[in-house]
């Protein structure tokens, strides 16, 4: 497959597996591309196979909260400088 396609397929096994929405499963694989997750993939053919693509689901979506750090909410007090 292509990697467009091989992308295609993770996304798809992570809304199956993981009941997450198109639009969630989108975002977080584009996030791990953009981290250079797939590199590998879009080199290297042979990895883009079915079985891989579990795999990379899996993995994407056990990171998917790892790839964003941590923000404090917003909207609490606030000091004023005097």
């Amino acid at each position: 497959m292509t990697y467009e396609e091989y992308l295609d397929e993770v996304t798809t096994l992570i809304t199956e597996h993981y009941d997450l929405s198109d639009e969630d499963a989108i975002k977080h694989v584009m996030r791990a591309q953009a981290a250079g997750f797939f590199s590998l993939h879009d080199d290297l053919p042979e990895m883009r196979t079915h079985e891989r693509a579990e795999q990379d689901a899996k993995t994407v979506f056990e990171q998917r909260n790892k790839s964003r750090p941590h923000e404090p909410k917003r909207g609490g007090p606030t000091k004023r400088g005097g």
